[in-house]
């Protein structure tokens, strides 16, 4: 989501594992890694400022020549970071900084960098600068929340999910339910990430995440049929693959749908004849 003198901004950055199977194969792929995982990430002209929870946002004849040099740097610097291009970011971010230190979006930007690098020491101190700078900040709690939950502090993450959820102005909630269900099906809380999901999906039934891990989650429960609503909306996009369609011959075969079970079943091996799915589908594996 973008607003006239906000800073297209970042999500969280969700890697292949970010699915109740463990993978994502090709889905979250280029353009479309953009399209499902970015978006929301701080206020670009200012927001809710550096240091409050107002509701009202920075508007351009409100905007200080400092923010819009830092603005406008941040932004080069999330152009270099969406293709590949971290140290060119990153100096980018510098700049960003040089001009205003006290730029929450800059400063979330560089935690996500240095969390794609892996470097962890640097992205938990850009992290926690953020919310320094604004405790309430729904991006920057949302982006701490997701980089917590890579590394397995899974109840830490949660609570940084619900903060950032709490706030009335934040339009990431689609992706942060997502990410707060993902981090969920993780601790082993299903019942729970089951209600974050079908959240997300009220809000956004177009993430194909969302809609495959919720899919997943109600296979697991054995609710077969709302598990086939979820996974053919899928399997009927251009987003299927061998995941999506696997999912859905075992839930088409848990119904006795022999006939779609079969349509399935050819689209898999026509499509990913080397995959996984279709070499457990030759073996009759369908509870593995």
């Amino acid at each position: 989501m973008t607003h006239a003198y906000r800073t297209r901004s970042f999500s969280c950055v969700l890697p292949p594992a970010a699915t109740v199977a463990g993978r994502w194969g090709g889905l979250l792929a280029g353009a479309l890694l953009g399209l499902l995982l970015l978006g929301g990430c701080a206020a670009g002209a200012g927001g809710m400022g550096a240091g409050g929870s107002s509701a009202e946002p920075m508007t351009e004849s409100d905007e200080p020549d400092a923010r819009k040099r830092a603005r406008l740097r941040l932004e080069l610097a999330t152009g270099y970071f969406e293709q590949g291009q971290t140290t060119v970011a990153l100096d980018e971010i510098k700049q960003s900084l040089a001009a205003d230190p006290t730029y929450v979006a800059a400063h979330v930007l560089r935690g996500l960098v240095f969390m794609q690098l892996n470097n962890n020491r640097l992205a938990e101190e850009s992290f926690q600068r953020a919310l320094q700078l604004n405790p309430r900040d729904p991006d920057a709690l949302h982006n701490y929340g997701w980089y917590a939950c890579q590394l397995g502090r899974h109840r830490e993450a949660v609570d940084l999910f619900t903060r950032a959820l709490a706030s009335p102005v934040y339009v990431g909630q689609a992706k942060t339910l997502m990410a707060k269900g993902i981090c969920q099906v993780r601790m082993g809380q299903f019942a729970e990430a089951e209600g974050s999901f079908s959240r997300s999906y009220e809000i956004d039934a177009g993430n194909p995440i969302t809609g495959y891990n919720l899919a997943s989650l109600l296979y697991r429960r054995g609710d077969f049929s709302r598990a086939q609503f979820y996974i053919r909306r899928l399997n009927n996009s251009e987003l299927a693959n061998a995941e999506t369609l696997w999912l859905g011959i075992k839930v088409e075969r848990r119904l006795s749908n022999l006939e779609a079970l079969g349509q399935l079943a050819q689209q898999l091996g026509r499509r990913y004849p080397q995959s996984r799915e279709w070499a457990s589908y030759q073996r009759g594996a369908f509870d593995e």
